[in-house]
């Protein structure tokens, strides 16, 4: 189930930072953006957390770092409509001086579970 999570938030990753994309190896996907695959679970699970407690409000924020790898990131909440919430993702892969942005949206299911989402 984890690695689901990290393909389908690598997918969503890639909408994010550069518009429209054709399909990628998820390899390629994670390189582009310098982060590990640990540090996709590292993140993918701080931002599940951040939504377990329910309806998350536009502003709330949560940091993660990697300790194995050195990589971090602050996840904030953008904006909640319609049982969606758009996610910002300042990520600063370990070795990169520069923070890079990614943007992510997750909606409620049926179940009330947060899935990804285009």
């Amino acid at each position: 189930m984890k690695a689901f999570g990290s393909i389908a938030l690598a997918a969503a990753v890639t909408l994010g930072l550069g518009g429209v994309v054709l399909a990628k190896p998820l390899s390629r996907i994670i390189s582009e953006t310098g982060l590990s695959p640990e540090d996709f679970e590292v993140l993918s699970a701080t931002s599940d957390s951040m939504l377990a407690s329910g309806t998350p409000r536009a502003g709330k924020e949560r940091e993660w770092i990697n300790e194995s790898t050195g990589s971090k990131g602050t996840i904030r909440v953008l904006e909640v409509r319609d049982n969606c919430a758009s996610l910002q993702h300042f990520i600063r892969p370990a070795g990169v001086s520069q923070t890079r942005q990614i943007r992510t949206r997750r909606c409620r299911d049926a179940n009330g579970n947060w899935i990804l989402t285009p």
